[in-house]
């Protein structure tokens, strides 16, 4: 009798056991769905691989030269999809950005772009703007470049053209030199439009212009994240 007594309590608590884990298995189900669907975490999920160098202000990176990364928020969605899948394709040689690229599908890079287009969250700039110097006007002028980047440079033409207004100088400078460079496994940019147009400047146009669009009011921004606070 007591031993048949001990097994009872044995399955008993046995059953007790299994319940307790059914039970929390149940409760953790719909935390883990919800951390799946629940849009707000699925985004700061996908953006947490670009806050180590989009997250922080000054941020400089090391390759092909050392300049700063590139402000994001606040650009156009359309372009930073653009971008990344010209990054996947490999139409843009970088090899850490052509790796983060290949990570994502398309919904991930349509929700990291929202995110970055609507998180900086300032007024559009103003339409009169100091004019450039004759010199630089005249460079821009043979570039054509407002015929798609638009008035001040931050009203593009098109939405999968990206604002240039305020950009870091050194970015604008090494990525418009990017367009001038055929034939490298690991660097340069693969566009024909682009190309045509920035093989006719040298590199010091190319930085006279760089440094006239960053000096231009901008709706572009570095905003730190939690982490980096």
């Amino acid at each position: 009798m007591k031993k048949l007594l001990q097994i009872s309590i044995a399955l008993a608590a046995s059953l007790c056991a299994s319940a307790s884990v059914h039970a929390q298995a149940q409760a953790q189900a719909p935390a883990d769905a919800q951390a799946k669907t629940d849009g707000k975490v699925s985004v700061q999920t996908k953006v947490a691989m670009c806050i180590g160098c989009h997250g922080i202000p000054g941020y400089q990176a090391s390759f092909p030269e050392i300049h700063k990364v590139p402000m994001i928020a606040g650009q156009n969605a359309q372009y930073i999809v653009s971008a990344l899948n010209a990054y996947n394709k490999g139409e843009r040689k970088h090899p850490t950005m052509r790796g983060i690229a290949q990570r994502m599908s398309e919904r991930d890079m349509a929700e990291v772009a929202a995110f970055y287009e609507k998180q900086a969250g300032v007024a559009a700039v103003p339409e009169a703007v100091i004019p450039p110097s004759a010199q630089v006007a005249e460079l821009l002028s043979k570039g054509a470049c407002a015929s798609c980047h638009g008035a001040n440079f931050s009203k593009p033409i098109d939405g999968a053209y990206p604002k240039l207004a305020g950009q870091h100088a050194d970015y604008l400078y090494v990525a418009l030199k990017s367009y001038q460079v055929e034939g490298k496994a690991v660097y340069g940019r693969g566009n024909a439009i682009m190309a045509g147009q920035v093989k006719q400047f040298s590199h010091a146009e190319l930085k006279a212009m760089a440094n006239y669009l960053a000096s231009l009011p901008s709706e572009l921004r570095t905003v730190p994240q939690n982490k980096f606070r």
